[in-house]
């Protein structure tokens, strides 16, 4: 059975590691990084995943890496998708 999504307003999708890996790309975070971090969020344990747990576990690993990256995220994050909630 694959990963189900839960999204922000409660409908649930299918879980896609590649939304992963542009999201961490669009950071400026290399491409081995970007498919082993959706990669480990792919491989744990649980059925189903809130987004508000992905992206949080995408942003520390991300930070881990480059305290910048995250940064980057929130500004695309801001700039594109026009989403003001997020405070890390």
């Amino acid at each position: 059975m694959p990963k189900v999504v839960i999204k922000k307003d409660g409908k649930k999708e299918t879980f896609v590691k590649e939304k992963i890996v542009v999201s961490a790309l669009k950071t400026g975070a290399p491409v081995d990084l970007a498919r082993e971090i959706a990669e480990k969020i792919e491989k744990q344990a649980k059925k189903e995943i809130k987004t508000s747990e992905i992206r949080k576990n995408v942003l520390d690993k991300l930070k881990v890496y480059n305290p910048e990256l995250p940064k980057r995220w929130f500004s695309y994050d801001k700039n594109v998708k026009r989403l003001h909630k997020y405070m890390y």
